[in-house]
């Protein structure tokens, strides 16, 4: 523990392989000497190591195998210096209202940078020890064209690596490169497994994989199409971005200090198809639920979670609350979000083991736990990435059944007022954005972002009786 004596400043030992953790921390239940590397996992972000490593780290307690991961950061490099000073092992800190427990993390075995160890990913891409490859880069990371569903060329990652692919900069670049290595080798693909917020992510992912390799090798590409496996998956943990406080609170738990923990829920849940190339962990001793069929569970998670996420995150930038739990404690604003769930469930289609009243009930208590700093600023970034999903496309479907979608039109216009109400605001599409903010009329205020090119579905750009009831919200808001 730190202390003072005589004037000098004993500082906290640091997290290690050698430090003696008290009898009442979890840690892995498996000779992490013995482990070796199976996985690459490229965004090595908090996500990632709250959720798909922990799930790797349980599993391996369970049936031991080599599939210990390499974290790949793409831009960061203090994540990889921090980790490798601990030897991979961080802390995971869970809360809720019971109290906090504290569990060590040892699946990760190696971490890397993009800007510093290119060759080493890349070598380590080509390695016939590397089973699969897993990513949580946030939507936009992908290069996705919202208008054609494949590659936006003149996405700057995109672009650079058709320009020059074998010093790749994204992830689709590092994976079309790595491919192309193993193809040359005679070695089978590794499987590329995405674990990001986004529908039918396999096929995505497949589809932005094999555009790449078709500009600069249509062998390659036919290869690829022919051996490949992108199964999709979805992922659902609450993790909100680091602070002080919380590793603060992490090194007290632990008597060592741990400059990579992380808080999160208890919940944790990951739905993945069940096609792997060359085996995978045994991830289903750990709670991971094999499926034929995905889309049912993103669908679910991507409108009643990730959608009320957004309608949290909006009416929390314009009403001044910072953190989820301080909108779940208005009871107006529950009553807005259970109304928005009750429309959007009647989009989906049955989800196979899941009671979606139980589920939508069980999202409400996640949304309100006390312990949880889970900022709105954080869920409102990158909306034109998120919202088609998450709003857009059940909108179209509520419609189309007869509905009036009038909470999709509502989550809409509090995200225009956010908005036009925000100075800067995190987006890829900010410029534009703010442009069509300084095009807003009183009559019709919704209509310069309804003309934004691939952002609204045509069924809505449309509908002029659903664009005025955005409009009709807009003015509340306003006025309001």
């Amino acid at each position: 523990m730190s202390g003072e004596v005589s004037g000098i400043v004993d500082e906290m030992p640091r997290l290690s392989a050698s430090t003696q953790l008290s009898a009442d921390i979890a840690r892995p239940a498996y000779d992490r000497a013995a482990l070796k590397p199976g996985i690459v996992h490229i965004g090595l972000g908090a996500f990632h190591r709250a959720h798909q490593a922990v799930y790797t780290d349980e599993a391996l307690g369970k049936v031991f195998g080599d599939w210990g991961i390499v974290g790949v950061s793409l831009r960061s490099v203090d994540i990889v210096h921090d980790l490798r000073a601990q030897d991979g092992l961080y802390s995971v800190v869970t809360r809720n209202g019971a109290g906090d427990s504290v569990r060590v993390i040892g699946s990760i075995v190696k971490s890397l940078s993009g800007t510093e160890n290119r060759d080493e990913i890349l070598s380590l891409l080509a390695d016939p020890a590397t089973k699969i490859v897993t990513m949580t880069v946030s939507e936009k990371a992908y290069g996705l064209d919202p208008v054609s569903g494949g590659l936006d060329r003149n996405h700057p990652s995109v672009a650079a690596d058709l320009a020059n692919p074998a010093m790749p900069v994204g992830v689709i670049g590092y994976i079309v490169e790595g491919l192309s290595h193993r193809h040359a080798a005679g070695l089978a693909p590794f499987t590329v497994l995405c674990c990001d917020n986004l529908p039918t992510n396999g096929r995505i992912v497949r589809r932005l994989v094999i555009e790449m390799a078709g500009a600069r090798d249509p062998a390659l590409a036919n290869w690829i199409s022919g051996q490949g496996a992108f199964p999709s998956s979805m992922v659902d943990r609450i993790v909100p971005a680091a602070t002080e406080e919380a590793r603060v609170r992490a090194d007290k738990l632990l008597g060592v200090e741990d400059r990579q923990s992380l808080e999160t829920e208890p919940f944790m849940q990951w739905v993945i198809e069940d096609h792997f190339i060359s085996g995978r962990p045994a991830w289903e001793t750990a709670g991971a639920l094999f499926v034929s069929d995905v889309e049912p569970y993103e669908k679910m998670k991507l409108r009643l979670l990730n959608g009320s996420h957004s309608l949290i995150a909006y009416l929390g930038q314009l009403k001044g609350l910072e953190f989820v739990r301080d909108v779940m404690r208005v009871p107006e604003y529950v009553t807005l979000i259970r109304r928005h769930m009750a429309e959007a469930v009647k989009t989906l289609d049955p989800v196979p083991g899941i009671d979606l009243d139980h589920y939508m009930d069980q999202l409400i208590e996640r949304f309100e736990n006390p312990t949880i700093a889970h900022k709105t600023q954080q869920i409102a970034m990158d909306a034109t990435q998120k919202l088609p999903q998450r709003v857009f496309a059940g909108a179209v479907e509520t419609l189309e059944k007869g509905g009036d979608a009038s909470s999709a039109a509502y989550v809409v216009a509090l995200w225009i007022a956010y908005v036009r109400k925000t100075a800067e605001i995190n987006d890829p599409r900010a410029t534009e954005l703010k442009a069509a903010a300084a095009k807003m009329t009183e009559g019709d205020p919704s209509a310069p972002f309804f003309a934004m090119p691939g952002l609204f579905p045509q069924a809505l750009v449309e509908n002029s009786a659903w664009r005025a009831r955005v409009n009709a919200e807009i003015g509340k808001i306003v006025a309001g």
